[in-house]
C-alpha cells in the first residue's frame, strides 16, 4: 500500500526519537576523533599535515564504498549530473573546507585545552550557527522558527561553557592564553551549522549521505593539500607517519559524523541535529578527559557543573520540537 502524504507527518513523528538517539551516538564520535587528531599533530608535529592524513584516510573509506555499495555507487555516479544542473548552489561545496577547519582546530587545541574543553567551546558555536542556520531556513528542511525557549537554550550554553571554563581561568598564566585556543573551535563550530545544511542539501541532490560525505572530503582534502604545500618551504617537512594503527581511525570517525549530520538534517533540521550531536559530543568528552585526560586537560567540579547545564540548555532548546510535532497530529 502507498503511503498518502498525510502519513508522512505520522511517520516523522514516530521516528523521530530514532532520529535523535542517532544523532546522540554520531555525536560520541567526535571527542574521540578530536583525541586521536590531536594526538596525531602532536606526533607530526604539523597540525595541517594531520589533518591531511586525516581526511585522506576518510576518502579511502568512502572511495571503498561507493565502489562496494550499490547505493553509494549510485549516488558517485550522479555527482557529475547534479553539479552540471546546479540542482544547488556550487558554493555549498565549500562545506568540505569547514571540515578541514574542524579538524585543523581538533589537531591545533585539544592538546592545549583537553577533549572537554574544547567540545564546550566548540558546541557553543554550533548552537548559536544551528539556530541562525533554521531561522533563516538555510536547510533542507526549511525554516524553522526560533522560539524564546531556543533562545534561552542558546544563552544557557554560553553560560554553561563559561562556568567550564572557570578552572583553566584560574590557572592559566593570562586570560589571553586561554582565550584565543578557545576562539578557535567557537568559530568553527558555528560553521558547522552552515556545513551541516549543505551536506544536507547535497545529499538530496546526490540521492544519498554517502557522495555528499565524498565530496566533502574530496574538497576539504584538496584545500589541506594545497595549504600543506604552501607552508612548506616555510616549515619544512613533517615527522614520518607513525606505525600504530589508532593514529588513522580520526578520518572514518569522520565519515560517521558527516554522513549521518547530512542524512538528519532533513528530518530533524540543522539546530535539533546538532543538538543531538552535541549531547553525545559532552558526554563522550568528559568521559575521555576523565579516564584518558590529556596533558591540558582540567576537571572538576566547576568543569562538570558547566557540562550538565550545557546538557540541559540543549534539551530545553529542544522542546518546540517536540511541541511542533505535537501540532502537526
Amino acid at each position: 500500500m502507498i503511503s498518502s502524504p498525510a502519513h508522512a507527518p505520522r511517520k516523522e513523528r514516530s521516528l523521530a526519537p530514532l532520529y535523535v538517539a542517532t544523532a546522540v551516538v554520531a555525536g560520541l564520535a567526535m571527542p574521540i576523533q578530536s583525541r586521536i587528531n590531536g594526538a596525531l599533530g602532536l606526533r607530526l608535529g604539523d597540525p595541517v599535515a594531520a589533518s591531511l592524513v586525516s581526511f585522506t584516510t576518510g576518502l579511502i573509506v568512502l572511495a571503498i564504498a561507493s565502489l562496494l555499495l550499490p547505493g553509494a555507487r549510485a549516488g558517485a555516479m550522479a555527482i557529475p549530473r547534479a553539479l552540471r544542473e546546479k540542482r544547488f548552489p556550487l558554493w555549498y561545496l565549500a562545506a568540505g573546507c569547514v571540515g578541514a577547519f574542524v579538524v585543523i582546530s581538533q589537531t591545533l587545541t585539544v592538546p592545549l585545552l583537553g577533549v572537554a574543553l574544547f567540545t564546550v567551546s566548540i558546541v557553543t558555536g554550533q548552537t548559536m550557527g544551528s539556530l541562525l542556520v533554521d531561522g533563516i531556513g538555510f536547510g533542507p528542511g526549511g525554516r524553522r522558527r526560533i522560539s524564546m525557549l531556543r533562545a534561552l537554550g542558546a544563552g544557557l550554553t554560553i553560560v554553561g561553557v563559561i562556568w567550564a571554563v572557570s578552572p583553566r581561568m584560574g590557572s592559566a598564566g593570562s586570560i589571553a592564553s586561554l582565550l584565543l585556543p578557545m576562539a578557535i573551535p567557537l568559530v568553527v563550530g558555528f560553521l558547522m551549522g552552515f556545513q551541516s545544511a549543505a551536506n544536507g542539501v547535497q545529499a538530496q541532490a546526490y540521492g544519498t549521505p554517502v557522495a555528499a560525505t565524498l565530496v566533502n572530503f574530496f574538497v576539504g582534502g584538496a584545500m589541506l593539500a594545497l595549504l600543506l604545500l604552501v607552508r612548506m618551504p616555510l616549515v619544512g617537512l613533517p615527522e614520518s607517519l607513525p606505525a600504530q594503527w589508532w593514529y588513522y581511525l580520526g578520518g572514518p570517525l569522520g565519515c560517521v559524523f558527516i554522513g549521518l549530520s547530512a542524512f538528519l538534517v532533513r528530518h530533524l533540521g540543522v539546530l535539533l541535529t546538532g543538538l543531538g550531536m552535541i549531547c553525545g559530543q559532552l558526554v563522550g568528552s568528559l568521559l575521555i578527559d576523565v579516564l584518558v585526560p590529556a596533558p591540558g586537560a582540567v576537571i572538576n567540579g566547576a568543569t562538570i557543573a558547566g557540562t550538565l547545564l550545557t546538557l540541559a540548555a540543549v534539551a530545553l532548546a529542544s522542546i518546540p520540537f517536540g511541541r511542533m510535532l505535537r501540532a502537526r497530529k
